[in-house]
């Protein structure tokens, strides 16, 4: 499965663009806009995307528990070398502490990531900050050539801004497919 990031410039555009993307079979399920005007997405009826897609809780959590992991490892070593409870600790205290050490590790990432961006969002901020729309349309391959056709004819305002065919993926890295937003009134010319 990959996801579209297509740009649109305007909230009638996205709703017209979703409301089309409906007719070619994408559910809302599979369908997330993200913009600074959350409120008119909600009057509009226009499914906007969740925590999970903005905040880099999952990236941060992940990386937070490989260091705990990491940090439980060597707690478990030092236990073992140092001895503080002599020679004939149970193995259950051992995969506890990492265990325990994980756990926190992944908490701590999750309460980073809840105060972070996205990163794979993260180029595309200053288009949400000039008040475009951030459409996230997740295709499978025999649907992608029908949607990408579709919005190249209905749609061409909106802007085929990036594709990313591991979303799922929280470390892989989305390159947008031109360095600055073209103007509004500018024409897509496709590859």
């Amino acid at each position: 499965m990959k996801c579209l990031y297509y740009l649109a410039p305007t909230l009638d555009a996205t709703r017209d663009i979703c409301d089309d993307l409906h007719a070619v079979g994408v559910k809302d399920f599979f369908l997330h806009v993200i913009s600074r005007d959350e409120a008119g997405l909600k009057k509009q009826h226009v499914h906007s995307s969740n925590y999970l897609e903005t905040l880099g809780l999952i990236r941060d959590g992940f990386i937070g528990s490989a260091i705990g992991f990491l940090a439980g490892l060597i707690g478990v070593g030092l236990l073992r070398y140092f001895e503080p409870f002599g020679p004939n600790v149970p193995g259950i205290v051992y995969f506890a502490t990492v265990a325990v050490a994980t756990l926190f590790g992944a908490w701590e990432g999750g309460l980073t990531g809840i105060a972070s961006e996205n990163k794979k969002l993260a180029g595309f901020h200053n288009d949400a900050a000039a008040g475009r729309y951030l459409i996230l349309i997740y295709v499978l391959k025999a649907q992608e050539a029908t949607v990408r056709q579709m919005l190249r004819v209905r749609h061409p305002q909106a802007e085929l801004a990036a594709i990313d065919r591991h979303f799922i993926n929280p470390f892989s890295a989305v390159k947008r497919r031109s360095a600055s937003p073209r103007p509004q009134g500018e024409l897509l010319q496709e590859d």
